[in-house]
């Protein structure tokens, strides 16, 4: 299986590509963002660029991808709803338009989070607009689209949040770890991107799959 990966320097893009490069269904994984991962593996290919929706001079290199593990994302935490759309709903289909129309068999996977809100009409700015964002990626006519929404994630084998206070809080709560894992609500970096790889690979019966499913999928 051949994979993109969009936001591979965040915490669950981290957590997919560690499972990707360790899992050998997976024979090639290509990285996109604004920065590099960092790693070096005989699997892995990186794209840096300023502007990950702009890939027209990156179309070669972007077909024959079998997968896309979309996971870029930013907290809506100050910010308005017309730069937080720009953010989470304008790239997302800008990059899921570009790949559909390149790789018409792909399985599309967007990362979302638990208490996006399918009707685009809640109170709650970004669960709004990711609602949307879920809504008319599921439109697009790839192969098979799931939509991810994981609660709180526990990071493992070095995964790190890129927010500076989610880090110093996963540290300061490392040793509760063993009682979150127990709760519907949470799950693993490894859990999470291993569901990302079987899923791709094997399908699943919704297209929806929420916090307390993905641990059993």
């Amino acid at each position: 299986m051949k994979v993109i990966i969009f936001g591979a320097t965040g915490m669950v893009g981290q957590s997919v590509l560690r499972e990707c490069i360790v899992d050998d269904i997976v024979q090639e994984v290509l990285t996109v963002g604004r920065q590099g991962t960092g790693q070096h593996h005989e699997k892995l290919k990186e794209i840096v660029l300023e502007n990950v929706a702009e890939l027209s001079s990156f179309e070669n290199e972007i077909i024959g991808f079998d997968a896309c593990f979309f996971c870029l994302g930013v907290s809506s935490a100050g910010m308005k709803e017309e730069e937080y759309r720009k953010i989470t709903y304008d790239i997302t289909l800008s990059v899921a338009e570009t790949l559909v129309r390149l790789n018409s068999q792909m399985t599309f996977i967007y990362v979302s989070g638990s208490g996006t809100d399918s009707s685009e009409k809640g109170r709650i700015m970004w669960a709004r607009v990711k609602g949307k964002t879920e809504n008319d990626l599921l439109r697009l006519p790839f192969k098979r689209a799931y939509m991810f929404r994981p609660g709180g994630i526990i990071p493992m084998h070095g995964v790190k949040s890129k927010t500076k206070w989610y880090q110093y809080f996963y540290i300061v709560m490392r040793p509760l770890n063993h009682l979150f894992m127990k709760s519907s609500l949470f799950i693993s970096s490894e859990q999470l991107g291993r569901a990302m790889i079987k899923v791709a690979r094997d399908g699943y019966s919704k297209s929806i799959i929420e916090s307390s499913e993905l641990k059993h999928v």
